[in-house]
């Protein structure tokens, strides 16, 4: 008897939830040193591929699944995207973070890494919120009571938290190079070093951004 096997290709993080996501990223955490089962799990979690099904494919269809995955896997340079809209209600991302209520902001660092995690998704309910007013460039968000349902956010596509994620991250290291350029060009108060310690942390959420954020790509290298 022949059984068919769908299999449904992301061929970018548009095709892939922040749902699936955690689901592979967490199976992922087992199997670090095995090449075999990491890829296996990888086109279970991403085609829809049962294991028990892999052996059979056969070597041109199994080359370019590979090829097709690793065309966008591992990439970082994801754009920020300022509007989503989710059950047909556009979000806008926090268009001031230099103003963003203490609640909000506390409820961003208080976790001890801010990755792509259980967590990540009640830091995408601090960062994007439903806009009110929108004129041009310029736009307005609902305030931030911390009643938000952070739930939503599991169905939205990777290729929307990656690029929260990366602009986070490089704003941040951007902040911190040119923090460390200023103190060496003026008189430093005595109490500055428990100063930048304190703030120092919460930055160091961001730029502790772990490898394990991203899959092993060079598993899904192009064959020639």
């Amino acid at each position: 008897m022949v059984k068919e096997v769908e299999l449904r290709i992301p061929t970018s993080y548009d095709d892939i939830t922040l749902k699936k996501w955690l689901v592979l990223q967490n199976e992922l955490k087992s199997y670090e040193d095995d090449e075999e089962a990491t890829l296996a799990l990888l086109l279970l979690h991403l085609c829809n591929l049962p294991v028990e099904y892999l052996k059979g494919l056969g070597v041109d269809d199994y080359n370019m699944i590979k090829n097709e995955l690793g065309a966008f896997l591992g990439k970082t340079d994801l754009p920020l995207q300022r509007f989503i809209t989710i059950d047909a209600v556009e979000y806008g991302f926090e268009p001031n973070l230099s103003q963003m209520t203490y609640g909000a902001y506390s409820d961003i660092t208080k976790f001890q890494q801010i990755q792509i995690d259980e967590n990540w998704a009640k830091v995408m309910r601090v960062l994007y919120r439903p806009v009110k007013d929108k004129k041009g460039d310029m736009y307005s968000i609902k305030t931030y009571s911390g009643d938000e349902n952070h739930s939503i956010f599991l169905d939205v596509p990777m290729s929307v938290h990656f690029g929260a994620l990366f602009f986070l991250y490089n704003l941040l290291t951007d902040l911190l190079s040119d923090t460390l350029k200023s103190t060496m060009e003026m008189e430093l108060p005595p109490n500055i070093k428990p100063i930048l310690q304190r703030s120092g942390h919460h930055m160091l959420q961001l730029l502790s951004l772990p490898q394990g954020t991203l899959p092993n790509s060079s598993l899904l290298q192009k064959n020639p």
